[in-house]
């Protein structure tokens, strides 16, 4: 892969590791423990706000899970060994990284593996 392209791929991550960065420190109230006061919230209000919690906590989850994939795809990229499928060794299609510059898999392999 030409060095360009590599910039192209290594601004897209770092654009998507901002944007998830931010989210997260955002989100970080909506994940707090919910507290058992009875009097200023009702029992469903707390099971509404337990549930919120609880799919406040996957979400973040899910965005960790993505800013690993980012860092990884980061590393590649200084190593040199970025946009080649991790099982076949083959170059990945621009396009398929220009949709997801983490992926780590040609779309044979993607294919095979589902």
């Amino acid at each position: 892969m030409e060095e360009a392209d590599q910039e192209h791929f290594r601004r897209k991550l770092l654009e998507e590791k901002q944007a998830l960065s931010e989210k997260n420190d955002a989100a970080d109230s909506a994940t707090k423990p919910v507290e058992l006061d009875q009097q200023s919230v009702g029992r469903l209000s707390r099971m509404d706000a337990m549930q919120g919690q609880a799919m406040a906590l996957a979400t973040r989850q899910r965005q960790e899970q993505r800013l690993r994939q980012l860092v990884a795809a980061l590393r590649r990229i200084d190593e040199d060994d970025y946009g080649y499928c991790e099982d076949c060794g083959k170059p990945i299609n621009p396009k398929r990284l220009e949709i997801d510059p983490a992926t780590l898999f040609c779309l044979d392999c993607a294919s095979a593996r589902e």
